[in-house]
């Protein structure tokens, strides 16, 4: 007959109590049961981690079975899995080039109208076209655009992107790029009237760039509105206010990420 005067099996061995693992991320606070020493972690050295304690004192010790207490209960420390690296993202919204070194550049060009333009097609996009290797230079004003075409002399390996500030139907800007007819260039634009109004005004904390009465220059209309002082500036709180491509108008993104596309379109 089975005795009732027992309860479990006094010769069974009871279960050990699975004691929890850690990983031993920096600013982990753990105490040494052994020594009283309370700290954060710091670091791994030799395979023994570094605790910080709140007089800004170091100890190694090492990573032992429940070797450690946190919140007063044992715990195993572990190193932490090494978390895989993110890819850095350019102010263009292209996978950042690491190590890159400066490449040779192509025949192809990139032109802009002026030196406003360059700085701003630099500052999102310079990353990409130094990849790429493709050189953006000012014009100046594209009045002469068709004769510097034919001084340039396009071929297939030696594109030219242009761009142009105020392309819309019937302007002056327009009717220059209609006399453009060369399959090795192509001609893309934005519809403000200066480089720039394709800043984005929540990117300067403005609710809207001022209207210029007819007869003001732009720049000068524009800094006088908004207290700017000089047009240089005034372009220094534009350019600066520059992040990303997030802070530049759609019009914009388009029509240089086009003119990137037909430069750098590979040769046969």
């Amino acid at each position: 007959m089975r005795s009732h005067d027992y309860g479990r099996d006094i010769l069974s061995n009871p279960k050990r109590k699975k004691v929890p693992e850690i990983p031993a991320e920096p600013g982990l606070v753990v105490e040494d049961p052994a020594s009283g020493f309370c700290g954060a972690v710091v670091k791994f050295e030799h395979g023994q981690v570094v605790l910080e304690n709140r007089h800004g004192r170091h100890r190694l010790f090492p990573l032992n079975p429940a070797g450690f207490l946190v919140d007063g209960k044992p715990v195993t420390l572990v190193k932490p899995m090494p978390q895989p690296q993110k890819p850095r993202i350019s102010a263009s919204g292209s996978v950042r080039v690491e190590g890159l070194r400066a490449r040779t550049a192509k025949a192809s060009r990139i032109w802009v109208e002026g030196k406003h333009d360059a700085e701003l097609v630099e500052r999102v996009w310079g990353h990409d076209l130094r990849v790429e290797g493709i050189v953006v230079e000012p014009l100046d004003g594209v009045d002469e655009l068709p004769r510097r075409i034919a001084e340039f002399g396009t071929a297939p390996h030696r594109r030219l992107g242009v761009l142009v500030d105020h392309l819309v139907a019937g302007s002056k800007e327009q009717r220059i790029v209609d006399q453009v007819r060369d399959d090795n260039v192509l001609v893309t634009g934005h519809p403000y009237v200066d480089i720039w109004q394709a800043v984005k005004p929540s990117a300067l904390r403005i609710e809207a760039w001022p209207v210029v009465p007819r007869g003001v220059p732009w720049k000068e209309g524009v800094c006088a509105a908004l207290g700017w002082g000089e047009t240089w500036e005034g372009w220094q709180r534009v350019l600066g206010a520059v992040g990303s491509y997030r802070d530049i108008e759609s019009d914009l993104l388009g029509a240089v990420e086009r003119l990137i596309d037909f430069v750098t379109v590979p040769q046969d």
